[in-house]
């Protein structure tokens, strides 16, 4: 499950670097919220996710490991796509319940993480711990 969130995360991380070289071509720079959201939320939060789940991959496997998974990769494109139309005149108030919606489900999904790491994620659990 771990090498499916870091390839989630490479997707971030391009569109991430399309959004940044968009607003320095166009010097819209307007959009700097957006793009730091799709960079740190959708690329780097992915992939530590993918990491810690490939060296813990018992914890990546279970029920909560696979909550999490849906969860986040749910709820963070819909909440990415609030920070876009925030920017957009007159879409305030539709970009507010994608941000409850996905925030929504990115934030349970990291209780979910919380829940998951201190009931599953040890020494014994660990790749290469050879226990």
């Amino acid at each position: 499950m771990g090498a499916n969130w870091i390839k989630l995360s490479v997707l971030y991380l391009v569109f991430g670097i399309c959004v940044g070289l968009f607003m320095s071509m166009t010097l819209q720079l307007n959009w700097g919220s957006a793009h730091a959201h799709v960079n740190l939320v959708g690329f780097a939060t992915t992939a530590i996710f993918g990491v810690i789940y490939s060296i813990y991959p018992g914890a990546a496997n279970n029920s909560l490991g696979k909550a999490h998974f849906w969860l986040h990769n749910l709820g963070v494109p819909v909440f990415l796509l609030s920070a876009f139309l925030v920017q957009i005149p007159g879409m305030l108030d539709t970009a507010h319940i994608f941000t409850y919606l996905g925030g929504g489900a990115f934030g349970l999904g990291v209780i979910v993480f919380i829940v998951n790491a201190l009931k599953n994620i040890n020494e014994s659990t660990m790749i290469g711990s050879g226990k």
